[in-house]
Parts: structure tokens; sequence; C-alpha cells
């Protein structure tokens, strides 16, 4: 008798493993699946009105992290191969001592892009809120979306469903540091289940405001 609850109590906790694990992997496989025809090089990527550059963090002295840099130089070789027009630099700024969407956009402007080519967006304190204030608060019906590889697809998922038509552009100029790499994949395994939960169940307001639309007509 033992062993038959014995076998059941394991038989119900692989079960429930095998659940856990496929609620896991199951979003990444399809956030992968869908990215897979938005997803453009630089020379390859289809003319949009505006480029979206996600914040990645900056280092101890307020400068953009290597990862970010790499986003912001792809979306300013964007910009000079004539691919947009503006570059919405999207970051966390709730703390007057880390102000990501401007050190972007010093960045940008270090490479050459005029002040007026770049909308900073204060708010974008995570991937959903920046995708949901670019149509909310910018006036956004189409971007591209520049990120890395493993960023994109949860990206290109959260924009279009929250009303973007959006494609996705690879901001992979440079190598990276393998265990880094592995943090980060691990990390975006989480926080690709998130951004399911945050469209389908939760559906959470950013933080928003008065709109300030890029254009005054939807691009």
């Amino acid at each position: 008798m033992l062993k038959q609850v014995g076998k059941f109590v394991r038989n119900i906790f692989m079960i429930l493993a095998a659940l856990g694990l496929l609620v896991l992997i199951l979003p990444r496989i399809i956030t992968a699946i869908y990215s897979w025809t938005r997803t453009y090089t630089i020379a390859s990527a289809p003319a949009e009105r505006v480029a979206i550059v996600f914040g990645a963090g900056l280092t101890r002295d307020g400068q953009p992290t290597s990862i970010l840099r790499d986003r912001v130089k792809t979306a300013v070789q964007l910009y000079f191969s004539g691919k947009v027009e503006k570059l919405l630099m999207s970051g966390d700024n709730r703390s007057v001592n880390y102000n990501e969407p401007g050190a972007m956009g010093n960045y940008a402007i270090s490479l050459g892009v005029p002040n007026d080519a770049i909308v900073l967006d204060y708010a974008g304190r995570r991937t959903y809120d920046t995708c949901y204030r670019a149509k909310a608060i910018f006036g956004l019906g189409s971007a591209l979306l520049v990120t890395q590889q493993f960023h994109l697809p949860r990206a290109l998922f959260l924009c279009n469903a929250l009303g973007i038509q959006a494609m996705g552009v690879k901001a992979d100029n440079y190598r990276y540091w393998p265990p880094l790499m592995l943090l980060w994949n691990i990390r975006e395994q989480l926080a690709t289940v998130s951004a399911f939960w945050d469209v389908y169940v939760e559906k959470p307001l950013p933080v928003l405001g008065k709109p300030e639309p890029i254009f005054t007509e939807n691009p």
C-alpha cells in the first residue's frame, strides 16, 4: 500500500514538473516562431518612420552599458542609412541619478544624430511599458524595434500585441561573454512568461500622462 501511494505521489510530482517546464518553455518557443519572419538586419530592414530603442542599464558613472551602446549604435546606423526618421529612446528614469533615455540620447548625439531626430521616453521601465507608451503616448502605429536577438522575440510579441505593427532589427554588433549571454537568456525565459501574463491576464497600466505624438499623423 505504501509503495502504491509513493508511486502515485511520484507520478503526480512528475506530471506537475512537466507542466511547469512546459509553462516555462512554451512562451519562448511561441515568440521565437512569431519573430522568425519579423527580424531583419540593418541592410534588409524595411523603412519605417521611427525606431524604438529599448533601455538596457547604465554603468556606475551613468553611461550606457555595452549592450545598450550596441542597441543605440544599431539605431544610429538605421538613421544614417535612411531607414528611419526618428529614434525613440525608451528607458528608466525613476530617480534623478538614473537616466537611461538621457544617456542613450547623448550617446546617439555623440555619434552624429541631430537632437531633433531623438525622442526620449522617460517611463520605459520595462519592455511592456515601452511598447504600451509608444502607442498610447507617442502615437505610433508601426515601428522598427532595436535590441539584441535574445530580446527581440519578446519585444516583437509585446509591441504587436499592444497595437504596434512592429518589425525587429538585431543589435548584435559584438560578441558577448558566454556566461553573460546565458544569464540574459535565463532572464529572458522568465520575462517571456511574464509577458504572456501581462498581455492576456493582468493587462497592467504603465506610467502614462499627456499624449506627446511624435508626428501629427500616425506613422
